[in-house]
């Protein structure tokens, strides 16, 4: 497959808007995703534009996408940069500088192709190249429900590090968070 895995770009707010649509439509979303399809829908393209503008270009978050010889996206991942101490996007002080790996998604007909390997070495790659913070892990959370994702991220040497959180909208299960440290990247 002759794919390429690079930064999204700010000018590609619609189809950035398009590939969340489409993740929040797949059938893991309710497990994988704090939105739903419904909720991004409502978000004026204004949202998208400067979601987007952030994330091409700013230090705190980048969103790296896998594209197809033929422009299609196949795939995604942001990466948000989180200093220790700073409330972090679930509201919980970091006790780390690092990188949160959030918004993950393969299309279904190229998951198993090898995407997430690439996606998730760009994000890692950029992560680790930032100078402020000086990023000493990087880390995401996965819902217990979601044993596909779960093992996809463990083939790729994120460890559970302990921390277990409820899911909100089904307190009767649990998110957990996976982490590889830099010297093991």
């Amino acid at each position: 497959m002759n794919v390429s895995v690079r930064a999204v770009r700010a000018d590609e707010w619609a189809k950035a808007k398009e590939l969340r649509l489409d993740a929040l439509r797949d059938p893991a979303a309710p497990v994988a995703y704090l939105e739903t399809y419904d909720d991004a829908l409502r978000h004026p393209d204004s949202f998208w534009r400067e979601r987007t503008r952030a994330s091409a270009g700013g230090t705190s978050a980048r969103q790296f996408v896998a594209e197809l010889a033929d422009g299609t996206w196949a795939g995604s991942v942001v990466v948000l940069a989180e200093r220790r101490g700073s409330t972090d996007v679930l509201g919980e002080r970091s006790a780390y500088d690092q990188a949160h790996l959030v918004g993950v998604f393969v299309r279904p007909e190229h998951r198993g192709a090898g995407l997430l390997k690439e996606l998730f070495d760009a994000a890692l790659a950029w992560a680790w190249a930032l100078e402020e913070p000086r990023v000493e892990r990087a880390r995401l959370y996965v819902d217990e429900r979601n044993g596909r994702a779960r093992g996809a991220y463990r083939k790729l040497g994120f460890e559970p590090t302990g921390v277990v959180l409820p899911v909100e909208a089904d307190p009767s299960a649990r998110e957990f968070e996976l982490a590889v440290w830099r010297s093991s990247a």
